[in-house]
């Protein structure tokens, strides 16, 4: 019943879209990750001159290993580029990097969807790991509540998504923004960051949609078992 239920055409369909997402992902960033922009800045220093622009000489920018492993940490108030992007000077890059400070931008403003977010982070962590399992559990052992209990879990895990999307499109509105304020890319060259950006936001979407998919088959799953 688990894997076969009356939204298991759609949780195939999503699937198949977030696998395509994902693949023009990588071929977007690898098509771009070899176009150096015109003014040779580094994903490094792209984000430190955005950071000092509005007066954030207190974020640090350091390199972490890994691809595409970018990140804002909003405790230690870093942005963390991965080792490629910190030194590149291609336009995926400097798309990556800007969009990274966004967050930053968004943490020195108090961004609402952001706060949200970092409060929901617990039960996002709690609902991803132990949601999906108590369910099925609940399921084997005929333990209808517990099950439910995994259900809402899991439910917590997608709030967090959705709270995600505000956050992540206004991050690459704001890289995009910057980059041309402070004419760190040139009008030919924003388009490429554009793509970069929207792309990846796309991945965001998808997972949300995937996890959606996967609650209302759990969903009707568990009406499914209390009818019997």
């Amino acid at each position: 019943m688990l894997l076969f239920g009356p939204y298991t055409w759609l949780i195939l369909l999503v699937f198949l879209a977030t696998m395509l997402i994902q693949g023009w992902l990588k071929s977007t960033y690898a098509k771009y990750g070899r176009v150096p922009n015109s003014r040779g800045l580094s994903g490094a220093e792209t984000a430190r001159e955005i950071l000092d622009r509005y007066g954030l000489a207190n974020v640090q920018v350091e390199p972490i290993r890994g691809v595409l492993t970018d990140h804002y940490d909003p405790r230690g108030k870093v942005v963390r580029l991965s080792e490629g992007n910190y030194s590149s000077n291609s336009l995926a890059a400097l798309a990556v990097a800007a969009h990274e400070v966004g967050h930053a931008l968004q943490d020195a403003e108090n961004y609402v969807p952001m706060r949200v977010r970092s409060q929901l982070v617990p039960a996002a962590q709690i609902g991803s790991n132990f949601g999906p399992w108590l369910f099925i559990i609940g399921l084997m052992m005929h333990l209808t509540g517990l099950a439910t209990i995994g259900l809402y879990l899991f439910g917590a895990a997608a709030l967090f998504q959705l709270v995600t999307l505000p956050v992540e499109f206004n991050a690459s509105a704001r890289a995009l923004a910057n980059l041309k304020k402070f004419n760190l890319l040139s009008a030919a060259e924003l388009p490429a960051a554009r793509q970069v950006l929207t792309v990846a936001a796309l991945t965001y979407v998808a997972a949300l949609a995937m996890s959606v998919v996967y609650i209302l088959q759990y969903a009707a799953i568990l009406g499914m078992g209390r009818d019997d």
